[in-house]
């Protein structure tokens, strides 16, 4: 009693002294006012500092090429054959980023699911959620001035204030070699992935050529066959011997006939 006497005599003086009715009423909000204030410009006054990059416990892999097949299968849902929830990737300007730890936003469910494993960079350039502007990473060349400036924002905020790891470049199909091409043995011993990155790729083609076919594995296999990856003696050769007899015998690199295989060693090339 003798507390809520006081604070009623209280009340009664500041309401004296400011002439005012209810006084301690608006100074409690005002109070609130500042309070709330301060603490959501100290919230994003840490937003505003870019992210520190989440301790590596692993190394980083090494930068890829995706085709947009490739690229459409990190949509962040469930894989049907492992029921293990997948990454989730987008591309922005050919720019793959992981955005998995944006999952609530990017992933199943999210606002922004639409964009999940797409390129996205004319849609966020507009501020647009239209298909017509999915997937179409040509327009990102005709944008005006200020979606310029708009797509460049968004690239700075996912790489640096967001801190999301780039995973490599979406290679357009129509960029891409023809299916049917012949390649000569020079060119397969080339394409070792030591040579030039060309324009719109993350890194140079690595070559590998089994069973007649010659595959570029830059588009998913680069920590294998890559520089210092276990199968980077197989980069730019002809591993159809080799692969079959699991072997890293040097020998069967050079020797590529697969005519005296055994059954068992065509079916292990077949599944390769």
């Amino acid at each position: 009693m003798a507390a809520i006497s006081i604070m009623e005599k209280f009340t009664a003086w500041i309401d004296g002294a400011t002439g005012i009715e209810g006084t301690v009423g608006y100074l409690l909000v005002i109070l609130c006012v500042i309070v709330g204030h301060t603490w959501i410009n100290g919230r994003s006054g840490d937003s505003d500092q870019p992210q520190e990059s989440v301790e590596e416990e692993d190394e980083a892999e090494p930068p890829r090429n995706f085709t947009a097949a490739q690229l459409k299968y990190f949509d962040g849902k469930p894989d049907p054959k492992t029921e293990e929830t997948k990454p989730v990737y987008l591309s922005v300007n050919g720019i793959v980023f992981d955005v998995s730890e944006g999952r609530n936003f990017y992933g199943p469910g999210g606002p922004y699911e639409l964009f999940a494993g797409h390129e996205c960079g004319v849609a966020l350039a507009k501020m647009s959620f239209d298909t017509t502007h999915i997937d179409d990473l040509k327009g990102c060349q005709s944008l005006n001035f200020g979606e310029k400036n708009e797509l460049d924002g968004w690239i700075e905020k996912f790489q640096y204030w967001r801190g999301y790891q780039v995973k490599g470049r979406l290679v357009p199909d129509d960029a891409l070699p023809a299916a049917e091409r012949i390649i000569t043995k020079e060119e397969l011993e080339k394409n070792d992935g030591t040579g030039d990155t060309p324009e719109g790729y993350a890194t140079a083609p690595i070559y590998l050529a089994a069973q007649g076919k010659v595959f570029d594995v830059s588009f998913g296999g680069v920590t294998f066959y890559g520089e210092g990856g276990s199968y980077n003696r197989f980069a730019g050769k002809d591993a159809s011997r080799a692969l079959a007899k699991m072997s890293f015998d040097p020998e069967d690199t050079i020797n590529t006939d697969t005519s005296d295989l055994t059954e068992k060693e065509k079916k292990v090339l077949n599944d390769w």
